[in-house]
Parts: C-alpha cells; structure tokens; sequence
C-alpha cells in the first residue's frame, strides 16, 4: 500500500508491516486491531490510501465485504461472540482518527455491556433510543 497525500506523518495502515496482515484480497486487507475494544476486533482495509468510504471502487468495496465476512467466521470459530457491531466512520466528526478507509469488526459477547440496546445507534450519548 502507499500513501499518496503529503501529510507529514506517514499514514499508519500505508505502513504496516506485513506480517500484521492476518488475511488479504487484491484490494484490501484484513489486520487485528491494535486498540481492540473486545478481543477478536478485527480492521479490514482498504489497499489504496483513500480516505472517505464514498470513494471506494466497486472492486474495492467487494474485497473489503469478503473480509468482513472472512473475519467473522475466523472469530466465530475461535471465540463464540454472541454478536457483532461493523462500522466505518467516515470523517473526523463522526470519529474518524486515521484518515485511510477501514471497516471495524468487532465481536460482542453476552454482559460486555450494561445495556446494549441500539448498538451504533449510540454513538451520540443519548440521542440512541427509538422513543
């Protein structure tokens, strides 16, 4: 992958070393988060430096899609999550902090919450009821 902006810290998904790379497609690949919020959270990403999700090819968005699906399976079968959140924040106000498109999958188990209701619903504190 390389990184096409001159921004003046190199883009850290443009610069991973290749073993962090647990699976791949000719557009994206698939890494463990380093951050993760529950074990398994896997980051799927794009290969070209792109910023903006809307701007991914069709090619691109196929590949990162059989990822998702590929990451789900491979934490299925290793740690039985009860359920998942996948998400893209596209931009800094919705959360962005690295500015190289990436798909979070991230496994939830049963209790890891006090009330899990909404799921991405409740990226904004309290807006995230249906009522």
């Amino acid at each position: 992958m390389s990184d096409s902006t001159s921004s003046p810290e190199p883009c850290p998904f443009c610069t991973l070393p290749p073993d962090r790379i647990v699976e791949a497609r000719a557009h994206a690949i698939a890494v463990l988060d380093a951050y993760p919020v529950s074990p398994g959270h896997t980051l799927i990403i794009a290969r070209r430096h792109v910023a903006d999700a809307f701007d991914l090819t069709t090619d691109e968005i196929a590949d990162m899609l059989q990822l998702v699906r590929w990451a789900r399976d491979r934490i299925d079968r290793t740690l039985r999550p009860s359920g998942y959140n996948v998400g893209v924040n596209v931009g800094r106000d919705a959360g962005q902090t690295v500015m190289h498109v990436h798909i979070h999958v991230i496994p939830r188990f049963a209790g890891d919450c006090a009330d899990p209701t909404g799921g991405v619903r409740g990226v904004i504190p309290g807006r995230g009821r249906y009522q």
